[in-house]
């Protein structure tokens, strides 16, 4: 009996039986614990992979050929992400299908898109094509984590887990003259601009900017590049100094700025070899070179000791006896000039349907047709002064057939490369023109040196046209600047394309959108013809603006910036 009680009374091992019962419920918490540790690492490095696979496909949407194309290629293959936590039978890699994206229409893992409300958290219009996919949405093939403890070993599953991200590109346009033009397309159903239609053809910008009335397709402005420096002075910096002040501008939206006035294109026309003002043409702080390709409509006595614009006396002036391109009746129709006809002076010249009048005749209005008297400027700047070629004599000039063999170049080819929105550099646009000349400057070519001096023998009081700058070693800018892969072109710049009536642009705008950048070719220096105005600029589009600048460094864009929306 004794031992009995004392059996009964022991409680030696008495938390055993409660150890036992609650033994499941700890395994199965744990297990908990272990598996949502699991699915959330799992989660992480999926989203991680998305992320990653999304700026990977911004980074190419540069808005040229291809781009979308090449935005899935890197999504997919630019970077191998891989999970440590899915234990499917996947295996370790990450994927983002790419299967059927050939074109910016994507797949259900790839998806392109024109904007994105991150407001809202919604994109906008689907991409149409390359120029307009801004918005790339990537979505990493599921994967799933088979659960180790819970609730019973190997027998359920996380199901599923998505991952998915939405980034696009930051772009800004560096070292760059601040100008903007109101897009010529634009009508109360069109915001578009479509450059490819355009390469060749002369553009009239009308300036504006000092009042607050709003701007009109064909107007020009200039843009706010925060320098510190307010109104004219500012922009007299930015469109004459070689290397402009002033932060980086984004490529997608922009400040207009006011302050348009002829002070400021006297700035521009530094780079024509144009100084108006003397060293003061050029604000102090930097360089005002001239091109080394001067060519321009005006011309200056033989003796000349004067490098601005004048009606007579030493400087630069136009023909006023009726000889000269845009003189008093040269031409008189929206043609060509008879080969009977050879201008006094000329210059890379306007659309033949806006030589004839300020207003002109172009179908386009301020748009031209790229249709230039390419004949009468070869003829007017290109006498042999030595037996040519093919025999011909010194005095001649060179024909339509002789410019188009001496210089490779034909107006009847296409203006751009297979449709693209980049000029073909065999055409023979004012630009290119302009470019082979500079490549070929001082060298002898069928009877006479390119670039070199008009009249050699000319003295005194006699007016004589240049190719090269005659003042910009005098005003303390160098013999002129040849472009280079680190020289601006002084006469390409690029300029913001906006939609003036969409988003009522006025001289002191914010965050403006920016529809496309566009290289342009300054065509001819800004001054009061008879039939221009000093106010106006006009220039030919060479094409839509390429990271860099191309082979020159007309300026620097930024196209390395991709970031996450969502």
């Amino acid at each position: 009996m004794r031992s009995v009680r004392w059996l009964w009374r022991n409680v030696d091992g008495a938390v055993a039986p409660t150890v036992a019962l609650s033994l499941t419920a700890l395994i199965a918490a744990g297990g908990i614990a272990f598996d949502y540790a699991r699915v959330a690492s799992m989660h992480t490095e999926l989203q991680d992979a998305a992320d990653q696979a999304a700026l990977a496909a911004a980074s190419q949407l540069d808005r040229q050929t291809g781009a979308c194309a090449r935005a899935a290629a890197a999504a997919s293959s630019l970077l191998s992400n891989q999970t440590l936590f899915s234990n499917d039978s996947l295996g370790p890699s990450v994927e983002v299908p790419t299967s059927g994206v050939t074109d910016c229409d994507g797949n259900s893992a790839i998806q392109f898109y024109q904007s994105y409300d991150q407001a809202t958290d919604t994109p906008g219009d689907p991409a149409t094509d390359d120029s307009n996919a801004k918005v790339v949405i990537v979505s990493i093939t599921p994967r799933q984590a088979v659960y180790a403890l819970t609730p019973i070993v190997a027998a359920f599953n996380s199901g599923d887990i998505n991952a998915q991200a939405v980034a696009t590109l930051s772009s800004a346009i560096c070292k760059m003259p601040p100008v903007m033009i109101c897009n010529p397309e634009e009508t109360g159903t069109n915001t578009s601009f479509d450059a490819a239609n355009y390469i060749g053809d002369g553009l009239r910008l009308t300036a504006v900017g000092n009042g607050s009335g709003g701007w009109s397709p064909g107007n020009f402005g200039y843009l706010d590049t925060q320098t510190g420096v307010s109104g004219a002075p500012d922009l007299r910096e930015g469109l004459g100094w070689n290397v402009p002040q002033g932060e980086c501008v984004s490529a997608d939206g922009v400040d207009t700025k006011p302050g348009a006035t002829t002070t400021v294109t006297d700035a521009l026309n530094t780079r024509f070899d144009i100084y108006q003002n003397g060293n003061t043409s050029c604000p102090t702080g930097g360089s005002c070179s001239a091109s080394i390709n001067s060519v321009k409509d005006v011309r200056r006595p033989a003796n000349g000791n004067q490098c601005k614009f004048v009606n007579n006396g030493n400087g630069w002036q136009l023909d006023t006896s009726g000889t000269g391109y845009y003189g008093q009746n040269v031409p008189t129709t929206a043609a060509a000039l008879p080969t009977t006809t050879t201008p006094s002076a000329m210059g890379h010249p306007r659309d033949e349907c806006h030589a004839v009048s300020n207003d002109g005749s172009c179908a386009g209005g301020r748009m031209g047709d790229g249709n230039w008297d390419a004949d009468a400027y070869f003829r007017t700047n290109y006498v042999r002064t030595s037996i040519g070629s093919s025999g011909q004599a010194a005095g001649t000039y060179w024909t339509s057939s002789d410019w188009q063999t001496d210089t490779g170049l034909s107006p009847s080819v296409s203006r751009n490369i297979a449709g693209t929105s980049q000029p073909n550099p065999n055409y023979a646009s004012r630009y290119n023109v302009y470019a082979w000349e500079i490549a070929h400057r001082d060298q002898s070519i069928d009877g006479l040196t390119v670039l070199g001096a008009r009249s050699p023998s000319a003295s005194g009081s006699t007016l004589v046209s240049y190719g090269e700058p005659q003042c910009s070693a005098s005003q303390g800018y160098g013999s002129g600047q040849v472009p280079a892969a680190t020289t601006p072109d002084r006469r390409r710049i690029s300029v913001a394309v906006v939609n003036c009536l969409a988003n009522n642009v006025k001289g002191n705008s914010t965050d403006v959108p920016v529809e496309k950048w566009i290289d342009v070719f300054l065509v001819e220096p800004s001054l009061q013809r008879a039939r221009t105005n000093d106010g106006d600029i006009y220039v030919e589009i060479i094409g839509e603006t390429v990271n860099g600048g191309g082979a020159n460094a007309n300026q620097v864009i930024v196209h390395q910036v991709p970031y996450l929306l969502k």
